[in-house]
């Protein structure tokens, strides 16, 4: 598999994941509107994983289509970063996880659309808007629980600080990241991170939070296909059709 499809791939296997998580969520959130809007974002990123998912299928040419690569891959195929496939834990957790994720989504996917290769920024430009409100909105909630009561404000700064360690990775670039780097597909790293650190940071001192040091030891091994436990859990669900009938379709 060479650089861009495993960078396609990792690109769906990131929607998707964080997709799945959300859409457990669907019937149990704290109140309809939030059940509504996590179950929205859950189908925005779906949507996007299609995308990127038959782009690499197409460009691999093995005839692995879309459904190919979502369910009859192995935990250890998949090429996420750890912070998606954390367990959704309590609304803060999940808001946390979300804000985290949104915030380098967003200048990432920004930058896409600027990309050498004309399908990949065609994708990119039309998953900006949803990304673009997926930030505004996780941000918004951020500050509202961060800047709410003491008991909203201690579960947030907990969720920032055991969330902390999973947001390196993103900015942590293997030769795959540095290949579509260089061929002017993805921004290069310090960029990203940059950015990055300036958003959460100016939402955190909005929302009342402490940020934890960006020199902080960091998890890594996602992107190359070492997980936490917590993903094969979601894979059995997310997959269980499939696998228990082959070939099933609509």
């Amino acid at each position: 598999m060479d650089a861009k499809v495993q960078y396609l791939v990792r690109l769906g296997d990131n929607a998707l994941v964080l997709s799945q998580r959300l859409s457990e969520l669907c019937g149990k959130g704290p109140a309809l509107e939030e059940d509504m809007a996590l179950t929205n974002v859950a189908l925005d990123l779906l949507g996007q994983a299609r995308m990127w998912f038959t782009y690499a299928g197409e460009l691999e040419g093995r005839g692995r289509d879309e459904d190919a690569l979502a369910y009859l891959r192995d935990a250890h195929d998949f090429n996420n970063v750890l912070l998606v496939e954390q367990p959704n834990g309590n609304y803060a957790q999940t808001l946390m996880r979300q804000f985290f994720f949104d915030t380098w989504h967003y200048f990432q996917i920004g930058a896409l659309t600027k990309a050498a290769d004309p399908r990949i920024a065609e994708i990119a430009e039309k998953s900006l808007k949803e990304v673009t409100y997926h930030l505004r909105r996780s941000g918004d909630l951020i500050v509202r629980l961060g800047d709410g009561t003491d008991v909203s404000h201690a579960y947030t700064q907990t969720a920032a600080d055991e969330l902390w360690m999973y947001t390196g990775e993103a900015f942590n670039y293997d030769a795959v990241d540095e290949a579509m780097a260089e061929a002017a597909i993805a921004a290069p790293a310090a960029q990203l991170r940059q950015q990055w650190l300036d958003h959460v940071a100016d939402i955190f001192a909005e929302a009342t939070l402490t940020m934890p040091s960006p020199d902080a030891w960091m998890q890594k091994g996602g992107k190359q296909g070492r997980h936490s436990e917590h993903l094969g859990y979601l894979l059995a669900e997310m997959q269980f059709l499939q696998r228990a009938y082959p070939g099933a379709a609509w």
